[in-house]
Parts: C-alpha cells; sequence; structure tokens
C-alpha cells in the first residue's frame, strides 16, 4: 500500500530542460514511475531524440518539443501543445538553467540578464501558463529547481545565487496562492552533483578541492541521486508538502 504512493499512472509531466542532466534523468525517472512525459530543449532534435529514447525503454508516451522558455508566446504554446497531446498536465518540473560565474564588477548586463531569464522568469511563466490546466483539474505538482546556492553563497555567482533565491521565494508564494486548487509547489535544491553544468568546477583541480572538502559526504553527488526526492515531490506521497525546499547536498549546508 505504501509503495502506491510513488506510482505515477496517469499522470502527465512536463519537464523544461529535459534532455540532458538532471533533466533527463528526472523524466526518464517519472517515465519509469508511470507517467507520460514531455521533454523540452531549444533545439528540435534534441528534443524529440531524448523522447524517442524514454518511450522506446519505458514504454511510456513521450513528446519532445522545441521552446525557449524565456519567452512567454513560445511557454504558452508548448503548454497547449501539451494538453492537445495528452488532455492534461500534472506535474511541472522547472528543470532549464544556466550559470555564468563572474565576479560582480565583471559581470555584463547581458550575462546577468541571461541567467535571471533562464533561472528566475521562465520559471514564472512555466508556472503561470499552466496553472489554467491545473486549476481546472484541481491537482497539480509544480517543482522548481533551486540549488543549495538559493540559501547559501559562494564567490562569483552573484546572478547564480540570485536567481535561485528568487525562485524558493517564488515557491512560496506561488504554494500559497494555488493551495486551495490542490496544487502543491515545492523546490528542490541539489548539491553538488556531477552534470555538465558542473564540469567546469570538477575540471578545476583547486575548486573540485574546495568543494570535496566542503561536502560531508567526501564526493560529488551522482545524478541518479536525486531521483528518490523527485518521485516523492512528483507523487501522492508527498500531498501534504508544499512551500517547502528540498535540499539534497551531501551535507553542504549541515556545517
Amino acid at each position: 500500500m505504501s509503495l502506491e504512493l510513488f506510482k505515477l499512472d496517469g499522470r502527465v509531466a512536463l519537464i523544461t530542460g529535459g534532455t540532458r542532466g538532471l533533466g533527463y534523468v528526472m523524466a526518464q525517472a517519472l517515465a519509469e514511475a508511470g507517467a507520460d512525459v514531455i521533454v523540452t530543449s531549444r533545439e528540435k532534435e534534441k528534443a524529440e531524440a531524448a523522447a524517442r529514447e524514454i518511450a522506446e525503454s519505458t514504454d511510456r508516451r513521450a513528446l519532445g518539443l522545441a521552446v525557449d522558455v524565456t519567452i512567454a508566446e513560445q511557454v504558452e504554446a508548448m503548454v497547449a501543445d501539451s494538453v492537445q497531446a495528452f488532455g492534461r498536465i500534472d506535474i511541472l518540473i522547472n528543470n532549464a538553467g544556466i550559470n555564468v560565474r563572474k565576479p560582480i564588477e565583471d559581470f555584463d548586463e547581458a550575462s546577468w540578464d541571461l541567467v535571471q531569464n533562464t533561472n528566475l522568469k521562465a520559471p514564472y511563466l512555466c508556472a503561470r501558463a499552466v496553472a489554467k490546466t491545473m486549476k481546472s483539474q484541481r491537482y497539480g505538482r509544480v517543482i522548481n529547481l533551486s540549488s543549495m546556492l538559493g540559501s547559501i553563497a559562494l564567490p562569483e555567482r552573484g546572478a547564480y545565487c540570485s536567481s535561485k533565491g528568487g525562485l524558493i521565494q517564488l515557491t512560496k508564494v506561488l504554494a500559497l496562492e494555488w493551495a486551495p486548487y490542490n496544487i502543491t509547489v515545492n523546490a528542490l535544491c541539489p548539491g553538488p552533483i556531477a552534470t555538465e553544468l558542473n564540469t567546469v568546477v570538477m575540471n578545476n583541480p583547486e575548486a573540485n578541492r574546495f568543494f570535496i572538502e566542503n561536502i560531508a559526504l567526501g564526493r560529488w553527488g551522482r545524478p541518479e541521486e536525486i531521483i528518490g526526492a523527485i518521485i516523492y515531490m512528483a507523487s501522492e506521497a508527498s500531498s501534504f508538502m508544499t512551500g517547502a525546499s528540498m535540499v539534497v547536498d551531501g551535507g553542504w549546508t549541515a556545517r
């Protein structure tokens, strides 16, 4: 009985940036748990290829869509296409993200705007776009991919830290506004996970040593170690959890 709470049979999940890294791992995991999935990328070929791989390996329906999630019109079209294809959207994972590492005085305005638009504006646009569908269903799970750096800071991450901190606050506001419609909104906050986004850090001996020394478990996390958290947050198991931030960081923020 208890394991039934984690099944996603009959659910439809939309994962932005779902063609690589954590996004792909999460999309695959949700499909394995029973959900039909939509994955997005700015590149149509990558989105369709990822969807095809997920469908073939899980025997679930999967759709790949090309979209720039920082552009409202494209986000609205993405949601409309998803509903047309599957009839509903039960789970939204705002995963698309970017990091630019520079000291504040060297941060050009274009780079700052790129990080803020991708990491904070896009989740707002996507959440706003699915609101009508989820409210009419009186059901929804919105999961925003924040970061441990949404609550702590590191040098040269001014844009990233502020965008992820803002995303945690947006999560709380949406949780309060949408609770009457049985829509929960939570933030998943990974720490140092060995993904493409962190390659530049892992390949720098000094930076890598700094990270390892600050992770209580003494190693980088593996992408698949996020699966348990995302299945929990997307399923009935988390039905009384909203406005929360779940940190999966190997113990970094416990210090």
